[in-house]
């Protein structure tokens, strides 16, 4: 659902969602696994699904032709990025569909006759698809729940999937923070996605002769969480309330 503007352009209306909200189905679907219960095409543009839970089957058909599939029946599948646009939710499947290059990947720079790549050359293909949830509204009061409880036709979230089954491998206190979703010290990249999610955003520095990377939580005005690594261990969390100045922990003990 849209509005039209005078040039005929039907523009978006944006969703209601809060930012707890949001972070609440960001943390508890981002990097989430769950099993394929029905053929899932690869394609570029997100595949279309009704939150009735129904979808043009055919069309998906069509798209499958020539063993163009991400995930069949039984497939274990990962959801790798969440993102809202207004009256749709869009889900990334397994990395999405992409080359792993880029426009930029051939272009050479330098100066006088020494020149470089522009690109690393570090291409990293995925054979994922995209899943658009057409909600006919702005969403809003919306949790993970049941958004996994819409895409049940085309899913099933195993209580016991394989993010589970790992966390249940790590030392007590980390599987606490875990469940309370929050980071610890100590912890790597994957422990802190299990527990928080996505970052909403990535910051690198170098302080100290070190090599610093921040992921950075929520957005203003509100609680905002800074996770510094250093390598692929935590090494300080900081919680604070972004627009309002008050700093609610200065830095969490380090897990043992």
């Amino acid at each position: 659902m849209g509005i039209t503007s005078l040039s005929g352009a039907v523009i978006p209306q944006k969703d209601k969602l809060t930012d707890d909200e949001k972070i609440e189905i960001l943390r508890n679907l981002s990097a989430e696994f769950a099993k394929a219960k029905t053929y899932l095409p690869r394609s570029k543009k997100a595949l279309e699904y009704d939150v009735n839970g129904t979808w043009d089957q055919a069309a998906w058909q069509r798209l499958a032709q020539g063993d163009n599939v991400a995930a069949r029946v039984g497939d274990q599948i990962k959801i790798t990025h969440v993102a809202f646009e207004g009256s749709k939710l869009v889900l990334e499947i397994n990395g999405g569909l992409k080359s792993g290059k880029h426009w930029y990947d051939h272009l050479e720079a330098g100066m006088g006759n020494s020149t470089r790549p522009v690109s690393n050359g570090d291409y990293t293909p995925t054979t994922g698809t995209g899943i658009e949830i057409n909600f006919h509204k702005p969403m809003e009061n919306l949790t993970s729940a049941e958004v996994k409880r819409v895409l049940l036709p085309l899913m099933d979230f195993d209580k016991k999937s394989a993010a589970k089954l790992y966390s249940e491998t790590l030392p007590p206190e980390v599987q606490k923070a875990i469940t309370e979703k929050r980071a610890l010290e100590g912890m790597d990249h994957d422990q802190v996605k299990l527990a928080l999610g996505n970052p909403y955003r990535k910051y690198r520095e170098t302080k100290d002769g070190n090599d610093l990377e921040d992921w950075i939580y929520g957005q203003a005005p509100g609680k905002v969480t800074f996770v510094t690594f250093q390598g692929n261990k935590v090494v300080k969390v900081k919680e604070q309330y972004a627009g309002l100045g008050s700093t609610t922990a200065a830095q969490i003990n380090a897990a043992p």
